[in-house]
């Protein structure tokens, strides 16, 4: 699983790392991302950009918009099964940025949350599925879910769950605008290497998502 992130590289590291025109100056730093805010996103466009969706995502056929607080994360395992993500998998895909992700451990009573990242801090890539909702008033909601997997040696600590962090050299490939099959993209949608990540324990303060400043990813 994954329900809270972060992104607070400046903009011209987002830029350089993901070989973008331009990300807005005013892209605010993010330290406690959670479910139904916006996200940054670059989707599988002809051309590459940043735009802002709505994380949790919408079926272009649903009714209820409220179905997107429950499809934050998406199994790989099943991408291909589920009504609500297979023809997203086959032609609507995306990277959500970021640059590390939390998780929690319980501990007795309690839980204690961990900020996981890689080592190098650089920000990364996170599989995505979107969809574009249509509002009763004819607005268009784009909206996404991150896609999960197995965790690797480091994670499997904390949860049974991890979202699938894609090698930078799987990004051409994942936001190619042509539909895909299934079975070529499975292949990406498999946990990081352990080695190339970190993690230590951060104050419970991250629980609430009204929280959203450095203070969330100080090591306690």
């Amino acid at each position: 699983m994954c329900g809270r992130f972060t992104l607070f590289a400046s903009p011209e590291t987002i830029q350089a790392e993901f070989d973008l025109p331009a990300v807005p100056v005013n892209l605010a730093p993010r330290y406690n991302i959670a479910p139904t805010q916006a996200v940054a996103v670059i989707a599988n466009h002809t051309e590459r950009r940043l735009e802002l969706f709505q994380w949790g995502l919408i079926p272009s056929w649903a009714k209820d918009p409220s179905i997107g607080s429950r499809m934050i994360n998406a199994r790989a395992e099943t991408l291909a099964e589920k009504p609500s993500f297979r023809t997203a998998l086959r032609k609507r895909r995306c990277l959500i940025l970021a640059d590390g992700f939390y998780e929690w451990r319980k501990d007795g009573g309690g839980k204690t949350p961990f900020f996981i990242h890689l080592r190098s801090g650089q920000p990364f890539a996170l599989a995505g599925l979107w969809e574009v909702w249509q509002t009763p008033d004819g607005v268009a909601l784009p909206t996404c879910t991150i896609i999960t997997t197995g965790p690797n040696s480091l994670v499997a600590a904390l949860h049974d769950r991890m979202p699938v962090i894609l090698a930078p050299d799987a990004y051409e490939r994942w936001l190619d605008p042509e539909p895909q099959a299934p079975a070529d993209l499975a292949p990406l949608l498999v946990s990081y290497p352990a080695d190339a990540m970190n993690l230590y324990a951060v104050s419970r303060a991250v629980n609430s998502p009204t929280n959203d400043s450095p203070v969330c990813i100080e090591p306690v």
